[in-house]
């Protein structure tokens, strides 16, 4: 039992460091955006990842822990190279769905480390751990849905603008 709390203590301390990162990630991201409803969803979206810090720093309490973050090498990989996508694509019909495809990137690595986490609380008897974190992973699910949606209506207008720009 042992074991697995330092394993899940070790792994929440990731995504606490995450969630900080991608709070300092996505004001880059609504910048470059240029939908308005994209810019609308990383705005709210933004929010709660605000609201996630405080709600991992709740899960270490559950433990008698105090919260610490420990670098994530994939967290850290992953928005790298959105930025890298961003960047490469500013002045281009695709910087929407760039934009899109790096965030649900981000999306997908939290909903797997936030699925994890619940289920290893619910295996150490901590339920109120356990909430708190499907809270998190709920919010990341929808968040992800909501780009899924958007992703649809954007990569349909950017094939346009591009054959338009072709002449096709």
């Amino acid at each position: 039992m042992k074991a697995l709390k330092n394993l899940f203590l070790n792994e929440l301390a990731d995504m606490y460091d995450s969630e900080h990162r991608i709070t300092k990630a996505l004001p880059k991201l609504i910048d470059a955006a240029t939908c308005e409803k994209l810019q609308q969803a990383l705005r709210h979206h933004l929010e709660e990842t605000e609201g996630h810090v405080a709600q991992i720093e709740k899960v270490f309490a559950a433990f008698d822990e105090k919260p610490k973050a420990k670098k994530c090498p994939a967290m850290v990989g992953i928005l790298d190279e959105g930025d890298r996508i961003v960047t490469e694509n500013k002045k281009s019909p695709a910087i929407n769905a760039a934009i899109i495809s790096a965030g649900q990137k981000v999306e997908h690595y939290e909903i797997a480390s936030y699925g994890t986490l619940r289920a290893w609380a619910e295996l150490l008897g901590n339920e109120d751990a356990a909430i708190l974190i499907e809270e998190i992973l709920d919010q990341e699910k929808e968040a992800d849905h909501v780009l899924n949606e958007l992703a649809v209506a954007k990569n349909k207008e950017t094939l346009e603008e591009v054959a338009i720009g072709a002449g096709a």
